[in-house]
């Protein structure tokens, strides 16, 4: 099973080159189940259903998300009635949405988990206990679990795969928008890499304009952020998989330029 995960598409930017770059990328790689995660789509903060509708369109199939998923009240129904956009599965029961779900591939089924870190982010709950839980029920369905894990700390993410080798497919990080280059197949079968990065503005602060960035720094009060205009990028992983035990064979990074 080869699977596409599109790291974090930021705003128009980010939805405009995956709009112009899909095909290449589906032509190129053959996937046959691709996963983006969303949640900065809308503007650069949170996700709308017609903003998830037009990504689903353009051959994704599952949505991930994190922190901002929350950022526009209007997306709650819509994380109620659309299970292909997931929320991490470790905020407390009562939230609206699914934090995982099964999907049909050509190659067979595959399921997908969200989870969200904790540390310098909010208290939930474990994601380690969690996950480890989420995975004997999806197991039961199919050997192909693979994490969206959305997560500020390396070693948080570092350790989250480590804990969970042999049993996840895959454990990908999000959150920070900066690839990373520690991509790498652990020894009992689970791929890794800390962070596959963001699809959006490439002259910018991960994403946000680099003048209003800079100023947050500087001053340590309140910026608006913006997205800015120029070039743009694309980060992905491509995840070869075992479909059979869910063991990876692979893990390959991907960068593309406007």
């Amino acid at each position: 099973m080869r699977v596409l995960f599109i790291g974090d598409i930021i705003g128009e930017p980010g939805r405009k080159m995956v709009r112009a770059r899909m095909r290449e990328l589906t032509d190129r790689h053959q996937p046959d189940l691709v996963i983006a995660n969303g949640e900065n789509a809308a503007g650069g903060f949170g996700i709308t259903s017609e903003i998830a509708e037009e990504l689903f369109s353009l051959g994704i199939d599952v949505l991930t998300s994190g922190n901002h998923v929350w950022d526009k009240k209007e997306i709650e129904p819509y994380l109620n009635k659309q299970d292909r956009l997931i929320r991490p599965a470790n905020y407390p029961e009562g939230n609206p949405g699914y934090g995982s779900v099964v999907v049909s591939t050509s190659a067979g089924k595959a399921a997908v988990l969200n989870l969200e870190g904790r540390v310098f982010m909010s208290n939930l709950q474990d994601p380690f206990r969690v996950g480890e839980r989420e995975i004997e029920k999806l197991k039961k369905e199919t050997p192909v679990v693979i994490i969206d894990f959305h997560a500020e700390a390396t070693s948080e993410k570092v350790a989250l795969a480590w804990y969970l080798d042999g049993k996840a497919s895959a454990v990908i990080g999000t959150h920070t928008h900066v690839q990373t280059a520690d991509e790498r197949v652990l020894p009992s079968g689970t791929a890794f890499i800390t962070d596959a990065g963001m699809t959006g503005p490439s002259d910018s602060v991960i994403g946000v304009k680099k003048e209003q960035a800079i100023g947050r720094f500087l001053y340590q009060t309140p910026h608006r952020f913006e997205l800015p205009k120029g070039p743009t990028h694309l980060n992905a992983v491509v995840l070869d998989i075992d479909a059979k035990t869910g063991k990876a064979n692979g893990i390959e990074r991907v960068y593309i330029k406007s």
